[in-house]
């Protein structure tokens, strides 16, 4: 690992590419149609849970990613197929019958919006090649920044779900399921490659 001591430039690099990599701002339409018939609390809350176990998965890879995917002895590419797979069910319940909460109001907030919509495969990625290069420090603060402006980006929900109405809310949900599909497709046949190069 690299000197313990930040760079900015590296910080800076680091926090975008994994801001850009988790696209909060892609899932505000999709979350704001699975919130729309939520009370505002309630939104507040599926909000919270989603930074919450975002922040949890980053943060727990950041400190020992390469350690729980070899005690499983999982690869980045299975980890990437597997990901694709539950992100692909995930659609296709979403563009046939919507959403069905179960139980808690704000499960979609750990499912599958916390994971593995915002942080997949991709993101946990680069939280982990930045640990190799950069040492804990910077791929903490990193993680932390990319997440404040995840809140930031979220906060504009209740505005776009103002802005759908109903019948908004119910296209854009099945848009997204087609894009998170094509998202799950892409997941798969990267860690497909991966698996092949590597043999």
């Amino acid at each position: 690992m690299s000197d313990p001591i930040i760079n900015t430039d590296d910080l800076i690099r680091v926090s975008v590419s994994l801001f850009i990599v988790m696209d909060p701002i892609g899932l505000v339409p999709l979350m704001a149609s699975l919130t729309s018939n939520m009370s505002s609390e309630q939104s507040r809350r599926v909000i919270r849970s989603t930074i919450y176990t975002a922040s949890g998965l980053l943060l727990t890879f950041a400190l020992a990613g390469h350690y729980i995917l070899d005690l499983f002895d999982i690869s980045l590419a299975g980890f990437s197929v597997a990901g694709g797979l539950l992100l692909l069910l995930i659609s296709l319940q979403l563009l046939l019958k919507g959403w069905e909460l179960k139980g808690d109001d704000i499960s979609i907030g750990a499912v599958p919006l916390a994971f593995p919509l915002l942080v997949g495969p991709g993101a946990i990625t680069t939280t982990i090649i930045s640990l190799e290069r950069h040492g804990i420090p910077l791929t903490m603060l990193s993680v932390a920044i990319a997440l404040a402006f995840t809140m930031l980006t979220f906060s504009f929900i209740n505005r776009i779900n103002r802005l759908l109405g109903s019948l908004g809310s119910l296209i854009v949900s099945r848009v997204m399921a087609i894009l998170i599909a094509g998202i799950a497709i892409e997941f798969i046949v990267s860690g497909i490659k991966e698996f092949m190069m590597a043999g």
